[in-house]
């Protein structure tokens, strides 16, 4: 199981820790930038849409490797609009729920596509 060290300091900006310790002797998944494309490379033309479609395949990478977002440990979020970041964060809280990785959440100009708004990179580890 992970163990957050909170020091005070992320309660004040959002639903995160200050870092998450991984128990010695985990299995650790790695997660490329994860943007909001379907499975047919489809990016939705709003927003909230892609958010969504961006979680929803953070959750399935983490499904197909018997992960889930409790053993999430390290997240980034990559957004292209700073207007972004209150829908954001009400979209991200509804997949990862209780979970409190440790985050960083960085507005940036630009994505690897011009279309793509948000990206999200994570690092999850468990024990077996």
């Amino acid at each position: 199981m992970n163990i957050a060290h909170d020091i005070g300091v992320a309660a004040h900006i959002g639903a995160y820790s200050d870092a998450v310790e991984a128990a010695p002797g985990c299995r650790w998944l790695a997660l490329s930038g994860t943007p909001g494309m379907t499975s047919d490379g489809t990016i939705p033309d709003n927003f909230d849409d892609e958010a969504t479609q961006a979680w929803t395949n953070v959750c399935a990478a983490l499904a197909q490797a018997s992960f889930g977002v409790d053993d999430l440990v390290k997240i980034t979020q990559y957004l292209t609009n700073a207007n972004d970041i209150v829908a954001h964060a009400a979209i991200r809280a509804r997949f990862v729920g209780s979970a409190r990785p440790a985050s960083m959440l960085v507005v940036v100009p630009a994505l690897v596509w011009p279309q793509m708004t948000i990206e999200v990179e994570a690092w999850a580890a468990r024990i077996d």
